[in-house]
């Protein structure tokens, strides 16, 4: 059983598809196979259902996972300790980021900018999505971690370090007839037509909540995937959303009205494995950033 073989089954275990591992690692999708198929002959058993539309793990391939990603973790270790004797760290950091990097209180491309300055050996691979993907990749092991807006501070294998908080109030139009209230109660919006972003987005994830606490649900009937049009269907009136202050570079037209109970709140946190071990690389830009985000006011 080789390091290769074993890399090889993660990646097509993690995309769920052998195209999208070989594009992962570089290679044609015959060696990706090729090597799938040798590992599968050395165990004895079949690690994947295959079919025309789908690639899933069987009961064998779903054990061999995490000691595949432990074993493979540990080599990196080692790499990296003997590395750093060499006088250089190298590898390789995964990172994922929010679209809104502004919004984080903490500025990543500064951050990212320090850490080459130090680390210049060390290759960044950085992926911008929506907070519950990449929380999702954080677990499983396809980012190293993330910056992601979520509701509530408990998840699952992960740890959560908290960057910012900033309430949500409901932003509507100018001329709406919610403008200028002192406050509003969430029953009053269940007919109000609702701009967010996808299912998987953090602000969509957080009003949903917020809606679900009060035993309520909203009407989201436009979904956009950028906080900057967001924000302009709101300005010219053709639906309401919750918007944090921080989001709105303009506030023309637009009027903030905070919400009385079970008012939603954009929190944002760097994301880790709660259990994996992070390599060196990976584990010397994590400590920065927690460094940078311990001096935030």
């Amino acid at each position: 059983m080789e390091l290769r073989q074993l890399a090889t089954f993660v990646a097509v275990a993690e995309e769920g598809s052998f195209t999208r591992a070989s594009e992962r690692l570089h290679v044609v999708q015959s060696a990706v196979s090729a090597a799938v198929r040798t590992l599968e002959r050395e165990l004895g058993t079949p690690l994947f259902d295959r079919t025309t539309h789908r690639v899933e793990l069987t009961d064998a391939g779903r054990a061999l996972l995490p000691e595949a990603q432990a074993t493979l973790a540990a080599a990196q270790a080692a790499r990296d300790a003997v590395d750093q004797v060499q006088g250089g760290l190298r590898g390789t950091v995964a990172l994922g980021i929010l679209q809104a990097v502004a919004l984080y209180g903490l500025d990543i491309v500064r951050l990212l900018a320090a850490f080459r300055e130090r680390h210049p050996g060390v290759e960044l691979r950085l992926r911008q999505g929506s907070s519950a993907d990449m929380a999702a990749q954080v677990r499983d092991g396809r980012l190293d971690f993330a910056f992601a807006a979520l509701p509530g501070r408990r998840h699952a294998g992960l740890t959560l370090t908290p960057l910012g908080r900033e309430p949500m109030p409901l932003a509507v139009h100018a001329g709406h007839r919610l403008a200028g209230r002192a406050d509003v109660e969430l029953a009053a919006l269940v007919d109000e037509p609702f701009a967010d972003g996808p299912p998987n987005w953090g602000t969509r994830l957080i009003g949903d909540r917020a809606f679900a606490a009060a035993g309520l649900q909203r009407r989201v009937t436009l979904e956009v995937n950028d906080t900057g049009t967001l924000v302009e269907l709101v300005r010219h009136g053709l639906a309401v959303a919750f918007l944090a202050p921080s989001f709105i570079r303009d506030p023309e037209g637009i009027a903030l009205v905070p919400v009385r109970h079970h008012a939603p709140v954009f929190e944002t946190f760097i994301v880790e494995p709660a259990t994996r071990r992070q390599g060196a690389a990976a584990a010397a830009l994590l400590a920065l950033a927690k460094d940078q985000a311990d001096s935030l006011p």
